[in-house]
């Protein structure tokens, strides 16, 4: 797959010469939208070209690329191809014409589709930067939003694209999330109306981080990540930010052992824990580290805080206990207890998931005989620019120059070099 990363920069600069030489491309693996798939479809709008001389694909025609016996098999048109390396799909001539559509989602530029972990079929999309930019602001804020909002999350973003070009970036929260070829006509022209700005300090460009919410105090980034804390990353209070109270409850017990009919063969599949949505995260997280094979959560006998809190007052570590049934493939049943045991939080919150446990700003966990009630604020890590802060700041006729100065306070909007 290496000699693909020098060969799309290359053809690039033929196809697209007026952006090529100005603009840095940006390679993202498509993940959000595409899953973990050993198959996919897909179509191409305009004239595409692929490395292969004897491989010619027609536009209009649906296509299906699926893992088979360790190669790629591509079928359309009433004709099959066995790729044994990666099909890379290249514009004759880099417009909005010239469209890749990958599961109904469409896409600009080259899209090369790989094996990724021997049967996962996998796109990954490059494209211009500007272009880029223009698939990942409206998925990061409200479209709606003022335009000043928009052109200070594309400062963000941009600048947060380009200090992480070296990696292999795909389309989730991981990093940004890009939804292609579906623009916004206005995060277009907030995108265009700063090409080229970036967010710098002393001349370098910094780690661009922002959140959805930071309940309300902003958070430093060597207290999130670790390394060296960074001056525009600074602890302080935001007027601007809505806060963003959350709560969530977990029942202690989930399932009773006595309301188990043993004698019944689909059991398994018949009980349900109380808290569906929470226990299937722990499931999840559990089968990742370390009990694969089927599990049912039992209950949750432990769940607390420390008593430690940052100066952002940020909680820091807690403890949790869960007990389960574990099927393995044999059949064999298991019952296991998992603990952690004043941990860091961010060992935890994945248990629970980011969309429930929303911050690390808690203000309460409170438990009785059968539940815990945990109720906290913002949403998100809290370090740099808070989305909705942004939101708000524009609305009160603030100028995204200084938005940007609020969240990254001492630094420069420069253009990239």
């Amino acid at each position: 797959m290496r000699h693909l990363i020098v060969f799309i920069p290359l053809l690039f600069t033929v196809i697209f010469p007026s952006s090529a030489g100005a603009e840095e491309l940006v390679r993202v693996r498509l993940v959000n939208h595409i899953g973990e798939t050993s198959k996919i479809e897909f179509s191409l709008q305009g004239d595409y070209f692929t490395l292969d001389p004897t491989l010619t694909l027609k536009e209009g025609v649906s296509y299906s690329l699926s893992e088979s016996e360790g190669t790629l098999l591509l079928e359309g048109a009433n004709e099959e191809y066995e790729i044994k390396d990666s099909l890379l799909l290249i514009p004759k001539n880099y417009n909005q014409q010239q469209v890749i559509e990958i599961n109904d989602r469409a896409y600009l530029g080259a899209m090369e589709m790989t094996l990724e972990g021997k049967t996962l079929v996998r796109p990954i999309n490059q494209l211009p930067m500007e272009d880029y930019l223009k698939g990942v602001v409206p998925f990061e804020v409200f479209p709606e939003w003022g335009l000043e909002t928009l052109k200070a999350q594309a400062l963000a973003a941009r600048t947060y694209a380009v200090t992480h070009l070296s990696e292999e970036m795909d389309d989730t929260i991981s990093f940004q999330v890009y939804g292609g070829y579906t623009w916004n006509d206005k995060t277009t022209d907030a995108v265009n109306q700063t090409k080229g700005e970036v967010i710098t300090f002393k001349d370098k460009l910094i780690d661009a981080f922002y959140s959805a919410s930071n309940g309300g105090i902003t958070e430093n980034n060597a207290h999130v990540w670790g390394g060296k804390a960074m001056p525009y990353f600074p602890i302080k209070k935001d007027p601007h930010d809505p806060t963003h109270p959350w709560n969530y409850t977990l029942s202690r017990t989930q399932i009773e052992l006595e309301d188990i009919n043993w004698d019944n063969p689909n059991w398994m599949n018949d009980i349900k824990e109380k808290d569906e949505k929470i226990t299937a995260t722990m499931k999840t997280w559990l089968q990742k580290h370390g009990y694969p094979g089927e599990i049912k959560i039992l209950s949750i006998p432990k769940f607390e805080l420390s008593d430690q809190k940052l100066d952002s007052k940020r909680s820091v570590r807690g403890s949790i206990t869960i007990e389960f049934l574990q099927q393995l493939m044999d059949g064999t049943i298991l019952f296991q207890q998992f603990k952690l045991d004043d941990e860091k939080l961010n060992r935890i919150r994945p248990m629970i998931g980011g969309n429930t446990f929303r911050s690390y700003l808690i203000d309460s966990l409170k438990k009785d005989e059968e539940v815990y009630t945990m109720m906290g604020r913002g949403y998100g890590h809290g370090v740099g620019m808070s989305q909705w802060g942004a939101s708000i700041m524009g609305d009160k006729g603030k100028t995204y120059e200084q938005i940007i100065e609020f969240y990254y306070p001492g630094t420069d909007i420069s253009q990239i070099k």
